[in-house]
């Protein structure tokens, strides 16, 4: 075995060694590590204000107004042009965000500890389909929504996070992916059974803990409503467990993909917070009715963390009902999983598929692979308009740009092969 095998297993090893649960909510500018007053962070790679898509141009003036720094989106974007907020990626901060991925200030976000490292993740609460700020919509029905979330939903759900806490140690999401596995979710497109598994694991809590019928009959109406709930905090566990491998000297896994809908980026685990980036792709995707292919936006979020960690399109034949929503036949959705395999380092010990005979989601995706077989990474992923404000069109499958992973190889070779 050679020193870049060995850096491998390594970094493989402490991929899967990493116990996420959720431990607390917060608020994310008392939370979240590096967040200004006047910090917006972002989903993907970096990008300025002038290159942004129009479904993160639309999030963001969401966001501006959600804060109390404009009052209109005529009054945000000026705002903005007086270079008034600063802009980071979430990956920069220990965060992730589905689509636009924004993160303001004030907003309440997920907090996910890795019970091996002691590191922390953070991720905003999930709004629900349709028009929604992470699809870039900013109307008053997406503002009046972000407001409740932090005004009710946002109490109710601390107090009874607290309370399990304080009786279980922490709320175990690394059980909750395996368990919805079984259950026909694949964990980015498909989280309806564990939406539910969390729903059971937390009303308890939040009864004994609410001051308020009212208010919780309102939040478990919320969360039972919306079957991505779950999506948000699983996507901070896969983060907090690829941030636990951090740098492996030689190894050529992929510990970040990422899109902002302006450009797709990648970072290595032997290259250590390095950004490799290119276009990002344009979704041919399942769409909505009224839609057309002209109205998609290229590829956005940072919700292709759940394919770096082992599931979402990695995992899809779990999930032979996801189909109905992203396109294709089950049949499509395990060989797009048993194509994966080619590109992966191992297959995961704590996450099986039931249609393949209990054999593990393919895990560890691996740099050198790609470029020796030419497969890149599949991701079913949503898709939001092209223009600020529309919201989502569509859900589909897709697959990431070559040109990244070809520079991060390129300057992999640099590094280890000179």
């Amino acid at each position: 075995m050679d020193k870049f095998e060995i850096a491998n297993r390594e970094a493989l090893e402490r991929l899967q060694r990493a116990e996420p649960h959720i431990v607390d909510l917060g608020i994310a500018l008392e939370v979240i590590p590096g967040m200004e007053r006047n910090m917006i962070l972002h989903a993907g790679p970096p990008i300025g204000w002038e290159d942004m898509s129009g479904p993160m141009i639309g999030a963001v003036t969401g966001a501006t107004i959600y804060e109390g720094w404009a009052g209109t989106p005529e009054e945000a974007t000026e705002y903005i042009d007086k270079g008034n907020v600063d802009f980071d990626p979430c990956h920069h901060h220990a965060a992730v965000g589905p689509m636009a991925g924004i993160i303001s200030p004030n907003m309440p976000v997920w907090i996910v500890e890795d019970r091996s490292s002691g590191k922390r993740s953070f991720a905003t609460l999930n709004e629900g389909l349709g028009k929604v700020l992470r699809m870039g919509a900013f109307d008053k029905d997406v503002t009046e929504r972000l407001h409740w979330m932090r005004e009710v939903l946002f109490p109710v759900l601390k107090a009874g996070v607290n309370r399990y806490v304080r009786e279980n140690g922490g709320l175990n999401l690394k059980s909750l992916i395996s368990q919805s596995l079984h259950m026909g979710d694949e964990l980015h497109n498909r989280n309806r059974a564990a939406t539910s598994l969390l729903i059971r694991a937390l009303v308890p809590s939040l009864i004994e803990s609410s001051c308020s019928n009212d208010s919780l009959a309102r939040v478990v109406r919320f969360m039972a409503g919306n079957d991505h709930f779950f999506l948000n905090p699983g996507m901070a566990a896969a983060k907090v467990s690829l941030d636990s491998v951090g740098y492996v000297e030689g190894s050529s896994m992929v510990t970040v993909m990422a899109r902002n809908g302006t450009e797709f980026g990648i970072q290595v685990a032997g290259l250590e917070k390095q950004w490799f980036t290119c276009p990002a792709a344009l979704p041919d995707v399942l769409l909505f009715p009224g839609f057309t292919r002209e109205d998609v936006n290229r590829d956005i979020g940072d919700s292709a963390i759940m394919e770096t960690y082992g599931v979402g399109g990695f995992a899809i034949a779990a999930a032979p009902a996801i189909v109905q929503f992203v396109g294709g036949t089950p049949q499509d959705a395990i060989n797009y999983t048993r194509e994966m395999y080619e590109i992966c380092l191992g297959e995961n010990k704590n996450f099986t598929i039931p249609s393949l005979n209990f054999r593990g989601t393919p895990t560890g995706i691996d740099l050198l692979k790609i470029i020796e077989t030419g497969i890149t990474p599949v991701l079913d992923t949503g898709a939001a308009h092209r223009e600020a404000g529309k919201g989502q069109v569509g859900a589909g499958i897709v697959r990431m740009p070559s040109e990244a992973f070809v520079y991060a190889a390129t300057a992999f070779a640099d590094k280890y092969y000179q």
